[in-house]
């Protein structure tokens, strides 16, 4: 057990050790009391330019939970903690057939590693290649213009998130989101990950990451094959009995379905089998990029260039009834990267490397959209985006080069990119476009209204030469593959619609968590082979 005390301060350029102290002025129990102590948790509050703070919580664990407990009760800033340490269930029935998993984005790869550890033995089927091999496929595209529809940002080891900040922030609150901190951590992340606020490993720790994860599960029993589809799922009585890829059959009694929010003929070959799958909210719209410097003034003032301070990020929203606009998967010094599935279609995405050191910042600038935007039959947010897609395309010159405009150009509603714009990242190439042809105009006035609001609260959203490029798309999955209390689908008792694809996390942790929970649940019912 322990006790973590929270809303410690220091000035930003002070050494992080003084945190450590103040915790313990605050404790105020004898040094002999404490068992362990360590930073928990940092975030950095630069609400006030002129007083920039680091804000932390500070863990500790004292030769009491009787007195740890009592110290909570007392004071709202200590919060008494359970262990995180985790302990599933193991069933006692035999296991007639191996656990497939279809997918090897966080999602499939926290469930495999879990069931991995327990003995289980699991076996992974991801469309795309391995991550080395996916790197090369995916720099071709970059800079050739040659799509694999199988393997590329969207599809491949790792998932979407491979080609991406790595950001692991969530709004979720589990304590496995620290379980899978620490997993990373084991893995070959940085180590600060476990106790910043918001951290994140960067697209190039990530990739040795995920091959580690990998060579791990294999080392345990398990089994991950690449360029390897789940093509067609077998359903007797509503049971899923095995599995077709490469046009062999494989028996199961238990299916994993963690294939991400793209994997849209998935998705129509679910709805085929009479699986229920219903339309969800997402958003849709485009990558904003400024200079990391004008981020960096905008947040921290005349620190702006204090090697102290990270590179700036934020989180903006704006809301107008129903509608919401807002800033989401911040990649401060990255790139906006090509990021299609499908020929002929333009997709962009948002991605960093760990040093987060090139010249421009960018962020996803989007808008709700809902059913009733696009319509309730299971498909039609799929469309809906596929439309915005090929229209993208169409705009950039029908070559993957990608539609692009200038801010003071958007607001204004004129098509083009002013002389001093801010110089684009995107490695295809810009065309200059009218993004009123793009989207529709509930989603380009509510993106002018959220730009001039941001703009009072970041002075870098008032740069009409900051550069907007189309189409973000696949900033959540248009669909749930609903599910009942035990997990599994509410058509098919042993198939289980897992992470992000399913609609049921957003982001790294969320589907590296919501994996581990699947793992969980089958071996309740099962043991180990």
């Amino acid at each position: 057990m322990a006790l973590i005390i929270s809303q410690i301060e220091i000035p930003f350029d002070e050494s992080r050790e003084n945190i450590i102290l103040k915790a313990k002025e605050k404790l105020a129990v004898k040094s002999e009391d404490i068992s362990a102590c360590e930073i928990y948790k940092t975030s950095l509050d630069a609400r006030r330019q002129n007083s920039i703070k680091i804000s932390a919580s500070v863990y500790f664990e004292l030769s009491s939970e009787k007195l740890e407990k009592q110290l909570a009760e007392n004071d709202k800033n200590f919060s008494y903690v359970e262990s995180t340490f985790v302990s599933p269930v193991i069933g006692k029935e035999k296991l007639n057939s191996p656990i497939v998993i279809a997918g090897f984005g966080p999602a499939g790869m926290f469930a495999a590693l879990t069931l991995a550890e327990y003995g289980y033995n699991p076996i992974v089927f991801e469309r795309g290649d391995d991550v080395d091999s996916r790197v090369k496929k995916v720099n071709s595209f970059w800079t050739d213009g040659k799509l694999d529809e199988e393997s590329n940002v969207q599809f491949g080891e790792g998932g979407a998130g491979t080609f991406s900040d790595g950001k692991l922030t969530t709004r979720i609150k589990d304590p496995l989101c620290q379980v899978v901190l620490r997993k990373f951590a084991e893995f070959g992340a940085p180590s600060e990950i476990v106790t910043k606020a918001k951290p994140h490993i960067g697209t190039d720790n990530l990739r040795n990451v995920v091959k580690n994860i990998r060579e791990h599960i294999i080392k345990l029993g398990g089994k991950v094959y690449f360029n390897t589809p789940v093509q067609n799922i077998i359903i007797k009585n509503s049971f899923v009995t095995g599995i077709v890829t490469g046009g062999n059959e494989l028996h199961t009694d238990n299916l994993i379905l963690a294939v991400g929010h793209s994997a849209r003929d998935t998705f129509k070959m679910l709805l085929e089998k009479g699986i229920f799958i219903e339309p969800k909210p997402f958003s849709v719209g485009a990558r904003i990029e400024h200079t990391q410097e004008s981020v960096n003034k905008s947040l921290y003032g005349k620190y702006f260039d204090s090697p102290l301070l990270p590179q700036g990020e934020y989180q903006l929203s704006y809301k107008n009834g129903t509608r919401c606009a807002y800033t989401f998967c911040m990649c401060p010094g990255g790139f906006v990267v090509p990021s299609a599935s499908e020929e002929n279609t333009v997709v962009i995405n948002g991605m960093s490397e760990f040093s987060r050191d090139q010249k421009n910042a960018n962020s996803a600038l989007v808008v709700s959209v809902s059913p009733d935007d696009f319509g309730n039959n299971p498909l039609d947010g799929v469309d809906f985006a596929r439309t915005i897609e090929k229209t993208a395309f169409m705009l950039g010159g029908k070559n993957y080069s990608a539609p692009a405009v200038s801010v003071g150009n958007f607001l204004d509603k004129k098509c083009g990119i002013s002389e001093n714009a801010v110089t684009p990242s995107y490695s295809l190439g810009v065309f200059p476009a009218d993004f009123d042809k793009l989207f529709p105009s509930y989603i380009t006035e509510t993106m002018r209204d959220g730009i001039k609001t941001f703009s009072r609260k970041m002075s870098c959203f008032g740069d009409k030469n900051a550069i907007m490029t189309g189409a973000e798309t696949r900033t959540s999955s248009p669909v749930r593959i609903t599910r009942n209390e035990s997990l599994a689908s509410v058509s098919v008792n042993n198939l289980y619609p897992c992470g992000e694809g399913a609609g049921y996390a957003g982001g790294i942790i969320s589907a590296a968590v919501d994996g581990m929970k699947i793992a969980f649940k089958i071996m309740e019912k099962y043991s180990p082979i």
